[in-house]
């Protein structure tokens, strides 16, 4: 399987937004962003960025979803055709409810995993239960009523237990039980519950064209 094994920090220096690829990293003094604002690049020194078409700035806010949940292009866009096969909300909303929806965004946002790419590291390595059944495929998509779980050997991971010691405040979308070390899907997830670093509509556009 494809992915992408450049250094993460010049995703976000190239985009110019924060998307948090290292989880708690991120919010140290090390970070580039915090120290350097240009762009990654032999002339990024030279702080001149080109004037944005009306096509590089679509483009620019589908980069950010994508990286922003690790995903590669050919996967993103099948995520974009199924959002816009259903007609019940608008095809930006259903897009950001599938991508929530996967396994790994789940255990991220409960604070399982202090970044999504550690989440997906705890899916691969059969860590994590669905319903009481072991899955390892991070694009798991969860449904209202799952139940998830985590093999014992995780519990002493010194990483997940942050799950218990952050005490994150979860999505109202799901219910988190700390001392069972469970989690619950209580709905589908909206777009007024989830806070992204891009614009969904601009990505709808994108792909229209």
């Amino acid at each position: 399987m494809a992915r992408y094994i450049q250094p993460s920090c010049k995703k976000c220096r190239r985009l110019g937004v924060k998307l948090f690829l290292k989880g708690d990293k991120c919010l140290s003094d090390k970070c580039p962003m915090q120290r350097r604002s240009y762009i990654p690049g032999q002339h990024g020194l030279m702080g001149r960025k080109g004037k944005i078409t009306d096509y590089g700035a679509h483009l620019i806010e589908k980069q950010k979803a994508k990286f922003h949940y690790g995903l590669m292009e050919e996967q993103f866009r099948r995520y974009f055709e199924k959002a816009s096969r259903q007609r019940k909300i608008p095809t930006g909303e259903r897009l950001i409810q599938l991508l929530e929806k996967r396994l790994d965004n789940v255990l991220y946002r409960a604070g399982v995993g202090t970044s999504r790419q550690m989440s997906r590291q705890f899916v691969l390595h059969k860590k994590v239960y669905v319903n009481g059944k072991s899955v390892n495929i991070p694009s798991y998509s969860v449904r209202a009523g799952d139940k998830i779980t985590f093999k014992d050997s995780l519990k002493n991971n010194v990483y997940a237990l942050s799950f218990k010691e952050r005490n994150i405040s979860p999505p109202a979308w799901m219910n988190i039980d700390n001392d069972k070390w469970e989690i619950e899907i209580l709905k589908e997830p909206s777009k007024e519950e989830v806070s992204v670093p891009f614009n969904e509509q601009l990505i709808v556009e994108f792909y229209s064209k």
